[in-house]
């Protein structure tokens, strides 16, 4: 009868927390864990070609489902993966990164063990994650099982990443399976505070002409969604930030259009800066999302919701949470029916003349044809630069989930961790929209892509390198050149069953062509888009001139 283990009993407790993917790299410290992985009835391993890409594909894949899970070895392996880790506490997804260690034994003798800085100190690793994760643990014999439900139970409810190092004989070591479920989050809300907000609101909705809603990424995160829709049903004018675009229907009456402080459409900085009161839900100003810090905002006429608080005027509510928040506010709302309500359907976009199918493909043709191509259902990740600007100024149908990095904003994120929401939510088609800079720095995960056979629509953007850093400063410096790739050719190289398919195009023709093919292929379709070197989305340009004019500023 084989034995049950700790190693067990935190795969289960990952299967229950619905994790059904473990990405990682193996590693000397790893393996008889992943032996166990193996044989788990609920989890797959997904081999990624490193770490890093490991980490990033971990989490795309909590993106959308809610949690994720990296593998890696000690030192060298946890370290080469925790820029990925950074980028997932910034942007406030819950990945659970799991690392092999030596035995007890071997850190107790403070031998000089591979993997290790070779000073008998197996400590350093961990206190350099420590500033990323919300919450870690070192696994002992003793106490494992409640060390990973506490663990785990805090990155469920702080939707930020976890580390827990898994010593190799650790793992090993036998215990009992789970009796219980891991433990729901506790109640936030204080019923009190609840009642002082909502009346809050009420007064401020009594004695004004016209309010608005800005929302965020902070709504998504923390599962609210149904509840600002809720709010939004009132038919309150609304935008939302680049960050959370998907949080909200962009085809629904009342919607204004995404808000980018100075670089907003004027209807749209109007309609949110001008308002008497102006709701804003989970909403976090970034540089790169509010024109570098160009919100005109007053914070007496706000009322600000977050996680587990409130703010209206100088009066703070809390502890409260954000969709017990949004529930008040639509009841207010909807105790003043049609008060606030906008009639007008969201604004057309400027009309664009068609182009020539022959004509060179442009930014503005390229993102156009983009759009049009996307269904209901689609995934689409546009990786930080000219991809995730471009279609700034493109609207989306509803069901399309769209997400980016703009905070952590680490070029080259967002191709492995299309693999991860591919995996996690396999019903949705997957488009990768990235810049070829931005792709050599994590193409080796292409590999992988086609290795669990994601029929993804992958568009790189060939413009001979670093686009978004030209326009901030070195427009025809050499820095911000790269190496001329093949995408076509370097795409049959990781696919020599040739179940994928490659294709350059530089004409508007070309791309639609190749789009219309990609819809209807089974498998992956790489599109290498060219476009002039010095072609940028008119977003990009705004923001670049705001970002070139702060580095400057001391």
């Amino acid at each position: 009868m084989t034995t049950y283990t700790v190693a067990d009993y935190l795969l289960d407790r990952l299967a229950e927390s619905g994790v059904r993917h473990l990405f990682g790299v193996p590693g000397d410290f790893t393996l008889a864990f992943l032996d166990h992985v193996e044989r788990h009835p609920l989890i797959e391993w997904v081999g990624c070609a490193n770490e890093l890409g490991a980490g990033y594909a971990a989490d795309g894949y909590a993106r959308l489902h809610g949690l994720g899970a990296l593998s890696t070895t000690f030192g060298v392996g946890e370290l080469s993966a925790l820029s990925a880790v950074a980028g997932s506490y910034a942007e406030h997804v819950p990945v659970l990164h799991v690392v092999g260690a030596p035995t007890t034994a071997v850190q107790a003798a403070g031998r000089a063990s591979h993997h290790s800085l070779g000073d008998g100190d197996f400590g350093h690793f961990a206190r350099m994650t420590a500033e990323v994760t919300a919450a870690q643990e070192t696994l002992t014999a003793s106490d494992a099982t409640a060390q990973i439900d506490r663990l785990l139970t805090d990155v469920r409810h702080r939707r930020l990443p976890g580390y827990v190092l898994l010593p190799a004989d650790v793992g090993e070591a036998p215990a009992e399976p789970p009796v219980r479920p891991l433990p729901s989050p506790d109640t936030v809300t204080d019923p009190a505070v609840l009642t002082r907000f909502r009346d809050a609101v009420a007064a401020r909705l009594a004695v004004a002409d016209s309010a608005a809603v800005l929302a965020d990424i902070l709504v998504a995160r923390l599962d609210a969604e149904d509840h600002l829709h809720r709010v939004l049903a009132a038919g309150v004018p609304h935008a939302s930030l680049l960050w959370g675009r998907r949080v909200v229907d962009e085809s629904a009456s009342g919607y204004l259009g995404p808000y980018l402080g100075a670089a907003s459409a004027p209807a749209v900085r109007a309609g949110i800066e001008d308002a008497d009161v102006l709701v804003m839900a989970g909403v976090q100003f970034t540089d790169l999302t509010s024109g570098f810090f160009s919100q005109h905002i007053d914070a007496a006429r706000t009322i600000e919701i977050r996680g587990e608080h409130a703010r209206i005027g100088d009066d703070d509510f809390r502890p409260l949470a954000m969709r017990d928040a949004l529930d008040a506010v639509a009841e207010e709302l909807e105790a003043l029916p049609g008060r606030f309500a906008v009639a007008s359907e969201p604004p057309a976009l400027a009309p664009r003349a068609p182009a020539e199918p022959s004509a060179p493909l442009s930014q503005t043709a390229l993102w156009q044809e983009v759009a049009a191509f996307l269904r209901d259902g689609d995934t689409v990740l546009a990786d930080q630069g000219t991809s995730f600007y471009g279609m700034a100024g493109e609207r989306l149908p509803h069901g399309v989930v769209f997400g980016g990095q703009p905070l952590w904003a680490a070029i080259g994120f967002t191709l492995p961790a299309i693999l991860g929401a591919a995996l996690a939510r396999p019903e949705r088609r997957p488009v990768l929209l990235i810049g070829d800079g931005a792709a050599q720095l994590t193409s080796a995960e292409l590999g992988t892509i086609v290795r669990h056979g994601i029929p993804a629509v992958i568009v790189v953007v060939d413009n001979a390198g670093y686009t978004v850093e030209r326009v901030i400063h070195g427009l025809h410096e050499e820095y911000n050149d790269i190496a001329t790739w093949d995408w076509t050719a370097i795409l049959g190289a990781v696919d020599p069953a040739r179940t994928s398919v490659g294709v350059r195009v530089d004409t508007v023709g070309g791309l639609t062509s190749a789009l219309a093919d990609a819809r209807a292929a089974k498998g992956l379709t790489l599109i290498q888009a060219v476009v002039p070197q010095d072609d940028v989305p008119p977003v990009l340009a705004d923001l670049a001139a705001a970002a070139a004019a702060a580095n400057r500023r001391s």
